[in-house]
């Protein structure tokens, strides 16, 4: 569905009147963004922050019926306390939050924060949530999991701890949420279940993302291209929303359809070839499982099935 202007944007999001979405890193951002759409259309929107204070602040700017929970990706037990306090079906979880090409730091379970955040984080909760939800899961990547020099899945060493570069824990996490999607989507399917994962990217978007850049010189240079290059994080929310709310197939992918996918409306973009790979999705995930002790759940059984 798209207006006249053959252009996708928020006024596309149909009624959302009666479904509850959780949407994580929802203070700033393509996350504050994500929640105003939904909010917005109806959707009760639970903001899972890890700052209670500064989520409260968004959620008093955001019109609509919105709560405020606390989650830490980081932190294993924070995933496993928000999970278990949620009652009831859940339609939508947003994996949104994250960290970006910032110094070698380690979470509270010892993970590379990049990969630990970005990835395992999200792995947990949604493995731990499967069972409430009811439509689909979406998860956002980057364009980053196509970096130069070939990003792959460090199996070998995946917390870089003999090899850590900012970039390129970045875009092994980016690359890593996109395999996750593409192995949640197979065992969905496999086990008969209608929700649906799939992935999205918002292009060069300007938030607070990049100003933790662990390089000054590319601080500075994101910052510029903040200004001058990058969609604002409303229009960089719009592929999120496009994979939120339209009727796509299981494990699609979306981003902007300008030129680079910097910027511009949402539509389905292509992943690169390591991307694709069943067999490493597969291992991943297996490693995903053994490292956070969170497993794909039984589901609940589909009327009908």
């Amino acid at each position: 569905m798209t207006t006249t202007s053959g252009k996708w944007n928020v006024k596309d999001i149909p009624d959302q009147t009666g479904r509850t979405a959780v949407v994580t890193g929802a203070n700033s951002g393509l996350g504050i963004a994500t929640v105003e759409a939904l909010a917005g259309a109806g959707t009760h929107v639970v903001l899972a922050v890890r700052d209670l204070e500064r989520g409260e602040a968004a959620a008093a700017t955001v019109r609509g019926s919105v709560e405020v929970r606390r989650l830490d990706l980081a932190d294993l037990a924070s995933v496993r306390e928000f999970a278990a306090g949620w009652h009831g079906d859940l339609d939508l979880l947003v994996n949104n939050a994250g960290v970006m090409n910032i110094p070698q730091a380690t979470t509270k379970d010892g993970f590379e924060m990049q990969f630990g955040t970005n990835h395992l984080g999200h792995f947990a909760l949604t493995n731990l949530l499967l069972p409430r939800i009811t439509d689909r899961v979406v998860t956002v990547s980057s364009g980053a999991h196509r970096m130069p020099g070939s990003p792959r899945i460090h199996f070998e060493d995946l917390n870089l701890t003999g090899d850590y570069g900012p970039i390129k824990a970045y875009s092994q996490s980016k690359l890593a949420n996109l395999l996750f999607t593409l192995e949640l989507q197979r065992r969905l399917t496999e086990a008969g279940s209608p929700v649906r994962a799939l992935a999205a990217h918002p292009g060069w978007a300007a938030t607070g993302l990049q100003g933790h850049d662990a390089n000054v010189v590319r601080r500075g240079l994101m910052r510029v291209g903040n200004r001058f290059i990058a969609q604002d994080n409303r229009a960089g929310a719009l592929p999120t929303l496009y994979a939120a709310v339209e009727d796509l197939p299981g494990a699609s992918y979306i981003g902007p359809d300008g030129r680079g996918e910097m910027r511009g409306a949402p539509a389905m973009v292509s992943r690169s070839a390591a991307a694709s790979d069943p067999v490493t999705a597969r291992r991943l995930w297996t490693v995903s499982e053994e490292m956070t002790g969170v497993a794909f759940p039984k589901l609940p059984a589909v009327a009908g099935a």
